[in-house]
């Protein structure tokens, strides 16, 4: 840090033109980089359904449809009208409708009625539209257009066209309330009106630069770009706030403002470092996850930290330096109490709080794994048009949820028992393949192909299933087992399945398995940081334990208010809180175990208390604003969960660190003392 530091206070305005220059260049290469909408392109590439879309996308030309257009008050003669408007529009693959199963030139009447009420009942029309990747904006909105107010459009292709619309702005509204509040909280408890600016900055930039550098990746998830900016920002303000705290003790101890920013950088590296690498490790474990948004994601935060951590150490001591004057000018006293008496309030209830732990920590650690899962992105807000009118066509003519099945071509009649056995499924309301639709006395080759080619490839024949199901859920899954062994009985391991139940039953597979892994490597590597950052045995086990407690409140709150939770929240959020917020237990133990080396341990909880209160409630405070910012303004079910969780877990991480990590260090004092290299605790003579 020696030359470090010399670099910087020495060359204080070529540090700050080179950070504005990268912080401009990563602003347009930001707006280069491509966002990935569809969670299931993350599935493992060995995933059944991931073979089985890439052997679709190369033997057929048709898709799964993936939205559902309904029109109210139309004949038959009209509808028609609107298929063809509708499969006119540019990114517009392919529209199924009654013509696409019957010949409408005979009578209506003569067809079977309940094939003829999957498309039309009581004059109202539902057609089955296949939109091409990329198009779901343009294509859903010239929809929009052509249907009005009084009809409905619903389906996966609508829901990823609102996402990809409220991106943008659900960011910048999140932004836009985040940071007043981190402004108003750093007002409180800093001792200048600029150094909260100068904070923002400093992180700010350090996420522009992030964000730009994904261009070196190609593209992002939709879920790494709404999260990681707002999570970078909010876990590594403490960083800034441990360098200008200890930039602002040593400007009391000598006139030199370089020679005092030189000495808090020495100072506050290693509390920086310990928070970074806390934090990177916890964010380093989703790179485990096999279910590869994890990785997106944590691979972007990880490079986050970094970049964090450099301008922390680099560009803020130089803006610092170049603003030194207007720090001086702008000088405050301090707005928030100095809190002298949590202390006693922490050990009034120690007993309570430890007794009310005992008893609900087994409850707690079994309830968060048996909450009810859903592994998609989920549906969006039912106040949403997509929402009212997903319900609108529901109502009308029910779910319909298609399966396709890929099996080798060539043998008819095996193809034609399999369909019917398929139609025996419960849920299963339609069968459409070659055997079912023309007959298998009737060779493919005397037939328009486009009549075949939508059922044979060269090398597979494709069967489409519908069903009423919801696209996860018990139901859901268990139409997926049963076609899948149903095609298994008659070709064996030679068939395929796809679409978007099957997608979200690999994932479901996937992430379950994930779980172990992401949770078990972030604890061994923040428990080996706290082994190496205290020397100790004791101190990561009570550390790490008072962090996963709060963890397991967190995610078990869920299943006592009998409510559903993404899967994907669930297992990000086990790691980000334990990494983001261990940074509050360290920060007190560190203190603590220093103080005890010249107090009674009582004494010395009772100093690290009153001294350091405040920095452990302004960072949860900004953190779980974070997350509730999240929470509030983002239209991804997804998304919106995990802002969520990560808010209402800071809290309780927070509360954990002042409430029972406290008596918990006085409870086991001689331990920690025996197992703590050169603990040096004040001995009474």
């Amino acid at each position: 840090m020696n030359r470090v530091s010399k670099f910087v206070t020495g060359k204080t305005g070529f540090v700050v033109m080179i950070f504005t220059v990268l912080a401009v260049v990563c602003t347009f290469l930001m707006l280069m980089v491509r966002i990935n909408y569809n969670i299931t392109d993350y599935l493992p590439r060995n995933a059944q359904s991931t073979i089985a879309i890439s052997i679709n996308d190369s033997e057929f030309s048709q898709s799964v449809p993936n939205a559902r257009v309904m029109v109210n008050n139309v004949t038959l003669t009209e509808a028609l009208e609107y298929k063809a408007k509708i499969a006119a529009i540019d990114g517009v693959y392919e529209v199924i409708w009654l013509d696409s199963v019957t010949d409408l030139k005979e009578p209506v009447e003569m067809v079977e009625k309940e094939t003829v009420e999957e498309y039309y009942k009581d004059n109202t029309a539902l057609f089955s539209v296949t939109i091409l990747d990329g198009y779901e904006v343009s294509v859903t909105d010239e929809i929009y257009k052509l249907i009005g107010e009084e009809n409905a459009l619903s389906g996966n292709a609508v829901d990823l066209a609102t996402s990809k619309r409220m991106l943008v702005s659900e960011t910048l509204s999140a932004m836009a309330i985040l940071i007043p509040v981190i402004i108003i909280v750093l007002l409180l408890s800093t001792s200048s009106w600029i150094e909260p600016v100068l904070f923002l900055i400093t992180i700010g930039i350090s996420v522009l630069i992030n964000m730009g550098t994904n261009i070196f990746f190609g593209e992002i998830s939709f879920m790494t770009q709404s999260i990681s900016p707002i999570l970078q920002m909010a876990v590594s303000l403490d960083y800034a706030i441990f360098l200008l705290h200890s930039y602002g003790d040593y400007k009391t101890k000598t006139d030199d403002i370089k020679e005092a920013m030189a000495l808090a950088m020495k100072r506050a590296f290693p509390a920086i470092i310990a928070s970074a690498a806390t934090t990177l490790f916890g964010f380093m474990a989703l790179l485990f996850m096999k279910f590869r948004i994890g990785a997106d994601l944590g691979l972007n935060l990880v490079k986050g930290i970094v970049i964090s951590f450099i301008s922390v150490m680099v560009f803020l001591p130089a803006l610092t330096l170049s603003f030194n004057n207007l720090i001086n000018k702008t000088q405050h006293k301090k707005l928030l109490p100095d809190f002298k008496n949590i202390s006693k309030i922490v050990f009034k209830i120690k007993v309570p709080v430890l007794i009310l732990i005992a008893v609900i920590a087994v409850p707690c650690f079994l309830a968060q794994s048996r909450t009810d899962f859903l592994y998609g992105t989920g549906s969006l807000s039912p106040f949403s048009r997509s929402g009212q009118d997903q319900v609108k066509i529901n109502d009308k003519f029910g779910n319909s949820t298609p399966v396709v099945l890929l099996v080798p071509k060539g043998e008819p009649a095996k193809e034609a028992m399999l369909s019917s056995d398929l139609e025996d499924i419960d849920h299963v309301t339609q069968v459409v393949s070659y055997t079912k639709m023309v007959g298998q006395s009737i060779p493919g080759e005397y037939l328009d192909p486009e009549i075949t080619d939508q059922f044979y490839s060269d090398n597979y024949s494709r069967i489409i299933i519908y069903t009423d199901t919801n696209e996860e859920g018990e139901e859901a899954f268990t139409v997926v087992e049963q076609v899948q062994q149903k095609a298994k009985d008659y070709y064996g391991d030679k068939v395929y399945s796809l679409g978007q139940s099957v997608n979200l039953y690999d994932m479901k597979n996937v992430v379950s398995k994930d779980t172990r892994v992401v949770n078990l490597v972030a604890i061994v590597s923040i428990f080996l940081v706290l082994l190496f950052t205290f020397r100790s045995i004791s101190l990561p086990v009570l550390l790490t334990l008072t962090i996963e407690l709060a963890i397991w409140i967190n995610l078990s709150i869920p299943y006592f208010w009998g409510n559903t939770l993404c899967y994907i929240g669930y297992l990000v959020v086990s790691t980000v809180q334990l990494g983001a917020t261990v940074d509050y237990a360290i920060l007190f133990t560190d203190n603590y175990m220093l103080n005890r080396k010249s107090m009674k341990k009582k004494e010395a909880i009772k100093v690290t208390l009153e001294g350091h209160f405040v920095s452990i409630l302004t960072s949860a405070v900004i953190l779980s604003s974070a997350g509730f910012c999240l929470g509030l303004t983002s239209s991804s079910p997804i998304v919106s969960e995990l802002g969520i969780l990560l808010g209402r877990g800071t809290l309780l991480s927070m509360a954990m660190v002042v409430c029972f990590l406290p008596p918990l260090l006085v409870l086991g004092d001689k331990i920690i003392e025996k197992t703590t290299l050169k603990a040096d605790f004040f001995k009474e003579r």
